[in-house]
C-alpha cells in the first residue's frame, strides 16, 4: 500500500529530525541521517524510537 504523499513530505525521523525515506516493497521508513529503520504496519508508519530497528 502506497502511502500518502503529503504525509511522506511532513515526516521527519524522530530520533535526529532527518528527512526519511519510504521503501515501500520493505514496509520500511528509513532516515537518510541517522538510519533508524521504522516499520510501516497495516499502512500506518510508526515512527516510534522504541519500535525502529538499528541501521544494518
Amino acid at each position: 500500500m502506497a502511502l500518502d504523499e503529503r504525509l511522506l513530505a511532513i515526516l521527519v525521523c524522530p530520533a535526529c529530525r532527518a528527512e526519511v525515506e519510504h521503501k515501500e516493497r520493505r514496509q520500511l521508513i528509513i532516515c537518510t541521517g541517522c538510519g533508524l529503520r521504522y516499520p510501516v504496519r497495516d499502512g500506518i508508519p510508526v515512527m516510534l524510537v522504541e519500535e525502529a530497528s538499528p541501521p544494518r
